[in-house]
C-alpha cells in the first residue's frame, strides 16, 4: 500500500470474516516478579502463583506469557488492546466490569476501527468542516452551474407548456413545444447527472485524505478522480440501465395488457428488487474510485463487502436520505414562499399558472437549491465513503493498511 488515496487492490486483502493480528482470545498480562517466601517458614509454599492472575472455579490457569514491549506508533498506549483486536476480551479501560471499545489512532476524521452510526456521520460533517476550501468550490461550482440550466430551461419549458395548452394552437404546434420541452428536460436530467458524477469521483478523493489525516486542494481531486471518470459513468449508467430494464420486464407486461392488478404487482415485486440491488452495489463507486479498479470488479467488490450487513448499510443510507431531505426542504422552502409572495403577482396568477413563468419565482428556489446541494451532496458522498472504509476495516483489517499510509508505522504491531 502506497501513501495515496487509492487503497490496497482485493487481491492483497484478508478474507472475510477474518481481521490481522486477531487470535480470538484475551491477552493475559505476564507476572511480575514472584515474592520470595520468607526463610525457614514452613507455612510458604516454594511454587507461589502469580499475583492478580484469577480463574474460574474448575478451570485451569493459563501459563504466563511474556509481557510486550510498549508500540510507539502514535495513538497506541502501553497496555492497551492492538489494533484489529476488538471483542469484550479486550474491554478498555481494564477492570473488572468494565467493558467498551479499545483506544485506536485517529490521524483523520475517523478512528481507526470499526465505526459506529454517529461516528460515520460525524465523520461526514467533520470532513466538511475541516476541508471546506476542497469541498465547497467542487459542490458549489457543479450546483451553480445544474441550477442556471436548470432555470434558463424551466423558463423555456413552462413557456412552451402554456403555448401548448393555448386553444388557438394547431396540433403540429402543440407537438413542436412539447417536443422542444422535453428535450429540454432531458438536457437538464443529462447536466445534473454529469454534475452528480464530477462530484462523487472528485468528493470521494477528498474524503479519502481526510481519513488519513491529509489535505486535498480541488486540483489534487481532479487530478486523481480523473482517470476513473468514464469508468464511473459507465458504472451509474449500468446501474440506471439495470433499473429501467427490471421496470420494463417486470411493470411493461401489465401496462399492455391494460391489466391494473398485473402492473400493481409487477411494481411491487420490481420496487424492493431494485432497492436491495441499490444497497448491493451502493459500495460500487467508492470501491471503483479508491481501488482503481473496473466497473465490473467494482460490482463485485461492493456486492463481497455489503454481504450479511444488507440491512444495516440500508438502515445507514436510508437514515442518510432522511437526513438529507429535510435539510433540502428547510433551505429551498423559505426562498421558494419568499419568490412566490414577491415575484408571483398574487393568489389568482399562481391558481391560472401565469405566475409561475417569471425569472423571479424560478431563481428563488433555484438559489435555495444551490445552498443546499452544496451542503447535501458531500455529506451523502461522504458516508458511502467512509461506509466503505467501515466495512473494508471490518472485514478485511484496513486500518492496519490507513495507520501505515498516515505514518504510523508500528502501529498495530507488538513491537520488540
Amino acid at each position: 500500500m502506497n501513501d495515496s488515496p487509492g487503497w490496497a487492490t482485493p487481491g492483497s486483502s484478508p478474507s472475510d470474516g477474518e481481521r490481522p493480528g486477531t487470535d480470538g482470545g484475551a491477552q493475559q498480562p505476564s507476572p511480575s516478579a514472584r515474592p520470595a517466601p520468607p526463610a525457614g517458614d514452613p507455612k510458604w509454599s516454594a511454587e507461589q502463583p502469580p499475583p492478580g492472575q484469577w480463574s474460574s472455579p474448575g478451570t485451569t490457569p493459563a501459563a504466563p506469557q511474556a509481557q510486550p514491549q510498549p508500540t510507539t506508533g502514535w495513538g497506541q498506549q502501553p497496555g492497551t488492546p492492538q489494533a484489529g483486536q476488538y471483542g469484550p476480551q479486550n474491554g478498555y479501560p481494564g477492570g473488572p466490569g468494565q467493558w467498551g471499545q479499545p483506544p485506536a489512532a485517529k490521524p483523520g476524521v475517523i478512528p481507526l476501527r470499526p465505526l459506529g452510526l454517529g461516528e460515520i456521520l460525524d465523520g461526514a460533517v467533520a470532513t466538511m468542516r475541516t476541508h471546506w476550501r476542497a469541498v465547497l468550490p467542487i459542490t458549489l461550482v457543479v450546483a451553480t452551474v445544474v441550477q442556471v440550466i436548470s432555470v434558463i430551461v424551466q423558463k423555456f419549458m413552462l413557456d412552451d407548456l402554456a403555448f401548448a395548452t393555448d386553444p388557438n394552437a394547431g396540433p403540429e404546434e402543440i407537438i413542436d413545444s412539447l417536443g422542444s420541452t422535453f428535450a429540454a428536460s432531458a438536457v437538464v436530467q443529462l447536466i445534473e447527472f454529469l454534475g452528480t458524477i464530477v462530484v462523487t469521483a472528485m468528493l470521494t478523493m477528498v474524503f479519502s485524505r481526510a481519513v488519513l489525516g491529509q489535505q486535498s486542494s480541488v486540483s489534487d481531486a481532479w487530478r486523481e478522480s480523473r482517470p476513473q471518470l468514464l469508468r464511473l459513468i459507465g458504472l451509474t449508467v449500468l446501474m440506471a440501465l439495470g433499473a429501467i430494464l427490471l421496470g420494463a420486464v417486470l411493470v411493461l407486461p401489465g401496462v399492455l395488457a391494460e391489466s391494473v392488478g398485473l402492473a400493481l404487482l409487477g411494481c411491487a415485486v420490481w420496487l424492493p428488487l431494485v432497492i436491495w440491488l441499490g444497497i448491493k452495489f451502493t459500495l460500487a463507486s467508492p470501491a471503483l474510485m479508491l481501488e482503481k479498479s473496473t466497473v465490473l470488479k467494482a460490482f463485485a467488490r461492493s456486492s463481497k463487502l455489503v454481504k450479511d450487513t444488507w440491512w444495516r448499510i440500508f438502515g445507514i443510507t436510508l437514515l442518510t436520505i432522511v437526513i438529507a431531505f429535510f435539510i433540502s426542504a428547510m433551505i429551498v422552502a423559505p426562498f421558494q414562499i419568499i419568490s412566490l409572495i414577491a415575484f408571483s403577482g398574487g393568489l389568482d396568477p399562481i391558481e391560472d399558472g401565469s405566475g409561475m413563468t417569471g425569472w423571479g419565482v424560478l431563481i428563488g428556489p433555484a438559489i435555495g437549491l444551490i445552498i443546499a446541494q452544496t451542503i447535501v451532496m458531500p455529506f451523502q458522498s461522504g458516508v458511502t465513503v467512509l461506509l466503505y472504509v467501515d466495512q473494508r476495516i471490518r472485514r478485511e483489517g484496513l486500518d492496519l493498511e490507513l495507520a501505515r499510509a498516515a505514518g504510523l508505522e508500528n502501529y498495530g504491531t507488538t513491537g520488540g
